[in-house]
């Protein structure tokens, strides 16, 4: 039987290079570790930096700082929630919610942050007086953790504030269509006076036409006897003899 025979040269460069590819592997193991845990360590840094601003009432800082934490780690939900946090302190209401709804739709999520994030989120729409918005939010986290009594309570307000909203649009719709009802009787009681000076004017060019006609008929008529008085005057006497 034939046996394969080895290549010694080859045998040897795979014990040479395998070794160095370890090291390399190794070494580039380390210097990502290295790097991934400066970043961890500088993102922690900016978290605290932020959390001791937000705590002396410095929001604008805060969101730098927690801005500045996310740029190492930009799906770190801690950072997320802490900046969405400074945003509402600083009435950025869209944008606080438009960063809880980025962390209660990241998958994988842990579902009582979701609820935290949903109740936040509530909120951010609740100050923009997007009151059905607002309701929908806090329904989602109340399906997670039914027994936050906050949630419940602001669920509450939110439904109070959007019957009065409904009511305060049919006043002002009522209001609007009583406006434009006014507006319209006036125009109408516009046109027909209008129209009413219009045969007045008709009516008083018709009087003024006939009273010429009258007095042309009665000059013509003045004139006619006048003429037929100077006729008789310029007939001569027949002599009665």
């Amino acid at each position: 039987m034939l046996s394969k025979r080895i290549n010694h040269n080859d045998f040897f460069m795979k014990f040479l290079i395998l070794p160095e590819m370890k090291v390399l592997l190794i070494i580039t193991s380390l210097i990502l570790f290295n790097f991934a845990e400066a970043n961890a360590q500088k993102e922690v840094k900016m978290l605290r930096l932020g959390n001791s601003s937000y705590d002396k009432g410095n929001f604008k800082d805060a969101e730098i700082n927690y801005r500045k934490a996310l740029d190492f780690k930009n799906d770190y939900y801690k950072g997320l929630f802490n900046l969405g946090d400074a945003l509402y302190q600083q009435k950025k209401y869209d944008e606080a919610g438009a960063t809880f709804q980025k962390i209660a739709t990241t998958e994988g999520m842990d579902k009582y942050v979701v609820a935290k994030s949903y109740h936040n989120l509530g909120n951010s729409l609740l100050q923009q007086k997007k009151y059905q918005e607002s309701i929908d939010a806090y329904k989602k986290s109340l399906k997670i953790n039914p027994s936050d009594m906050d949630t419940k309570y602001n669920l509450e307000y939110a439904k109070k504030k959007l019957i009065q909203q409904q009511q305060q649009q049919q006043q002002q719709q009522n209001q609007q269509q009583q406006q434009q009802n006014q507006q319209q009787q006036q125009n109408k009681d516009q046109q027909d006076k209008q129209q009413q000076q219009q045969q007045n004017q008709i009516s008083k060019e018709d009087a003024e036409r006939m009273l010429n006609a009258l007095r042309n008929q009665e000059k013509q008529t003045l004139e006619k006897l006048k003429k037929e008085e100077e006729k008789g005057n310029n007939q001569k006497p027949v002599k009665d003899w």
